[in-house]
């Protein structure tokens, strides 16, 4: 079930009327309503997978009681181990395990020995990463003793399968989604209509901007060695903004679906795309997921302590680990190099954690170094997007060289029937509409709100008749 579907339009409104006029009378109807929805929205992809998630919130939450109630250090770690490695083994079957064997494969045919693998024809199970961060995050903060246990297992089941996060993040803390959980949701009209604005703005970016920007980008990845310089260049920008629109609009779904039912999830992005270097994006983009690396494998590793040397080699274990996490393939292990390498010289001058503050513009050579910084960082961040974008290395090397030595520089007429200037046109003033954005959280409320509702509206109408392309990008991770 997408959230841009007809399917999620009529399933989302009787949950709300029964949440809020059935189930309303005690916190534990509320969670097992919201429980049973989960399942529901979850089973409609592949209703065998539920069994898959039922398993690993059962391992976790008995996992958690184990360790909590554990007599010796040695048995918290035993019980802490046993629950990772499951996790992550389910993990590595089903969205690795095809890579490393195609891999060795792939090594051995290179040494002249064939091998004919056991490849497994079974399909990766949706959200399965999202998910199994929820659950290791939780049993390392109760191996830690940052939080009790869960004994409640409907609650502890409904933090982990929570439908409007469950297959796409954010990827929630315990600490901030179970304690909304344990007490009884009172509706707040205000959240509500905070909520539907939210929804609908991030229906404009998934529908308006990423549908658009996928068709253009989908036709030059896939025929790069037949377009010019100027196409290429601008494919590179085109995916640029279809995965943030894709991602970012998915996270507002998930955010304003959740405030309908009172419960507040994690920002998972902060308008990255003004960011003025490497660090800056990386604080704004997924930023559930940066600080799930940042807290349980960064600072564990040793973070920022230490020699140089220490620093360098944990900041490069974080990020192809992160580029892994994205997907069995050797184009996100490249881009996560690669975001390593733009985040280097950062850390070696010590100026990773310079800009924090929320980027402004003025008349002075101040606005203008911000201008080309954020110029700058863009298109690094574009230039790493053609190797998450493309099938293999191969094509991503090619579709670089092609783009630098083309040399042609013309507007092309796709076999879509568009020309370039029609999206150059609409992302010009998203951008805009970003920008005056980006102090507040909610892009749709504050002044002028009906006007701002009303445009996004006709937006919907006018472009959304014409969007084919339904899936969310982020749902095959």
């Amino acid at each position: 079930m997408f959230f841009n579907s007809f399917h999620f339009a009529v399933f989302l409104p009787i949950v709300f009327i029964l949440y809020w006029f059935v189930a309303n009378k005690h916190k534990s109807h509320q969670n097992i309503l919201l429980l049973l929805a989960s399942y529901y929205f979850y089973s409609c992809w592949d209703w065998r997978f539920l069994f898959l998630l039922v398993f690993s919130t059962l391992l976790d939450y008995f996992s958690a009681l184990k360790i909590e109630n554990s007599q010796t250090p040695l048995q918290r770690k035993a019980w802490l181990w046993l629950c990772v490695t499951i996790n992550l083994g389910f993990l590595g079957v089903f969205k690795y395990y095809n890579f490393f064997v195609g891999s060795f494969t792939a090594l051995l045919g290179g040494l002249g020995w064939t091998v004919n693998p056991l490849l497994l024809k079974v399909i990766l199970p949706v959200g399965i990463s999202f998910y199994t961060f929820h659950g290791l995050s939780y049993i390392i903060d109760i191996y830690y003793k940052r939080i009790t246990s869960e004994k409640h297992f409907v609650d502890y089941s409904l933090f982990v399968s929570y439908f409007p996060l469950l297959v796409a993040g954010p990827i929630e803390r315990a600490t901030h989604l179970l304690p909304q959980l344990k007490v009884k949701r009172q509706f707040d009209f205000q959240k509500a209509k905070e909520g539907v604005y939210q929804i609908i703005w991030g229906l404009v970016k998934k529908v308006v901007i990423a549908d658009s920007c996928a068709a253009y980008a989908n036709a030059i990845f896939d025929h790069y060695h037949t377009m010019n310089s100027l196409s290429l260049v601008l494919g590179a920008v085109y995916f640029a903004f279809q995965i943030y629109g894709d991602f970012s609009g998915y996270s507002d779904i998930a955010l304003g679906t959740s405030k309908l039912f009172g419960i507040d999830l994690l920002r998972n992005f902060n308008y990255p795309y003004f960011s003025r270097d490497i660090a800056e994006f990386w604080r704004k983009w997924h930023i559930s997921l940066s600080s799930w690396f940042r807290d349980y494998l960064y600072i564990p590793l040793g973070g920022s302590n230490g020699r140089l040397g220490f620093k360098i080699r944990n900041t490069f274990i974080i990020f192809l680990v992160s580029g892994f996490w994205h997907g069995a393939n050797w184009t996100f292990i490249a881009w996560g190099f690669l975001n390593a390498l733009y985040f280097l010289p950062l850390l070696v001058t010590q100026r990773n954690r310079k800009n924090m503050d929320v980027v402004a513009l003025g008349w002075n050579w101040n606005a203008l170094r911000n201008i080309v910084q954020i110029l700058f960082t863009f298109t690094l961040t574009c230039f790493a997007w053609i190797f998450f974008r493309s099938r293999t290395l191969t094509d991503a090397f090619q579709y670089i060289e092609r783009m630098c030595t083309e040399g042609r520089f013309k507007e092309e007429y796709f076999p879509i029937e568009r020309y370039n200037h029609e999206l150059v046109t609409l992302l010009l003033v998203f951008i805009v509409v970003e920008w005056n954005n980006r102090t507040q959280l909610e892009p749709i409320s504050g002044k002028y709100s009906w006007l701002r509702l009303g445009l996004c509206l006709a937006a919907l109408l006018a472009l959304g008749v014409y969007s084919d392309y339904k899936e969310f990008i982020y749902f095959q991770f």
